[in-house]
């Protein structure tokens, strides 16, 4: 199925349904009053996150939806039954947003976490509630409130430990594929990646974290060129960021250096955020050159680029050095995760 991340839906809430008139009309009981009962609450609108679901492509053939109403009331003060609420399933990671008031109502994170997105009408009053010492037989009822009508704009964030950064054709897909069962089309061709790619690494028993791969950036893509800009927003929920550069590219005149720049400066052009992320510097392809004339070309790109973090040498085509990036990666991913636990205690 094509992948689709982002979607436009209308949920409407159930109406909430009428009161009733009624009176009560027993034998012993000469002065009968009001029995009329109240209606039910109209059914609300909840997504839920669902494992298993990876794209948002079914809304694009169903884009409405709507709760059932709530039933009238009845006589004996019956309050009607409430409409049963309408569960819509979305992937995790999909982020939800009022088209009309861009106010975001939520982000779905987790398997079952259910978000509020159209709250069902109340039910109108029966006539008993209208009974007064001045008024002993009313004859009036409420209707029931309207749901909430609501249009929303559906996005979705993958959720990644990592996220891989580089041009088309650096071997973004051929890492992911090295390193974990994701099997994304490698071709020697720019932009064979369409569409994001996840990928779980496993680095021991019960250890592992989850890569993305997303399409190659190129120079001017904030201002719409190429394909990667659209789905930067996938990397904003990672933790650690890796620039693939090839260090060695099909095209002679083609300067790594200024290519890396380039993204770098795309990602500001995106997001100050993601601009500062930690980012990793993964030098790719190291086997396609003879062992010194390779050290070299590494020294002088890290040179250059004045490069202060971590650097790694890889050839994700013959596994060269992936071993150790990904143990690296778990490291810090652990590191990382002790921060946020620190910093949340100290809130």
């Amino acid at each position: 199925m094509r992948f689709v991340d982002e979607a436009t839906i209308k949920v409407t809430a159930g109406h909430g349904g009428r009161g009733a008139v009624g009176f009560r009309r027993e034998k012993f009981i000469p002065f009968g009053g009001p029995d009329g009962g109240d209606g039910g609450k109209g059914a609300d609108v909840y997504l839920i996150g669902v494992q298993g679901i990876n794209t948002l492509a079914d809304f694009r053939f169903n884009r409405a939806f709507r709760g059932p109403n709530g039933q009238p009331g009845g006589s004996a003060e019956c309050t009607g039954a409430s409409g049963e609420d309408l569960v819509v399933p979305v992937p995790i990671g999909t982020v939800v947003t009022d088209i009309e008031t861009e106010e975001q109502l939520g982000d779905v994170t987790e398997v079952g976490q259910r978000l509020l997105v159209a709250k069902g009408g109340k039910g109108g009053w029966g006539n008993v509630r209208f009974k007064s010492s001045t008024n002993r037989a009313p004859r009036k009822a409420m209707p029931g409130l309207p749901g909430e009508k609501r249009e929303l704009r559906l996005e979705m964030k993958v959720m990644a430990d990592v996220g891989l950064l580089g041009l088309p054709n650096a071997g973004k897909s051929t890492l992911i594929r090295s390193v974990s069962a994701a099997k994304p089309k490698v071709a020697d061709y720019p932009f064979t990646t369409l569409h994001p790619n996840l990928g779980v690494v496993r680095v021991g028993e019960h250890r592992s974290f989850v890569m993305a791969d997303i399409p190659g950036l190129i120079e001017g893509a904030a201002e719409g060129a190429g394909l990667g800009i659209q789905f930067l927003k996938h990397l904003q929920r990672t933790g650690l960021l890796l620039h693939l550069v090839d260090i060695n590219p099909p095209d002679p005149e083609a300067d790594p250096v200024q290519d890396t720049r380039a993204i770098a400066s795309e990602l500001k052009k995106f997001s100050a955020d993601l601009a500062k992320k930690e980012r990793w510097l993964v030098l790719n392809k190291v086997d396609l050159l003879p062992a010194d004339e390779a050290d070299k070309r590494c020294k002088d790109i890290v040179r250059r680029l004045r490069w202060k973090g971590p650097v790694f040498r890889i050839s994700g085509l013959a596994h060269k050095g992936t071993q150790e990036l990904c143990q690296s990666i778990m490291t810090r991913l652990d590191e990382i995760a002790a921060e946020r636990a620190e910093e949340a205690e100290r809130a």
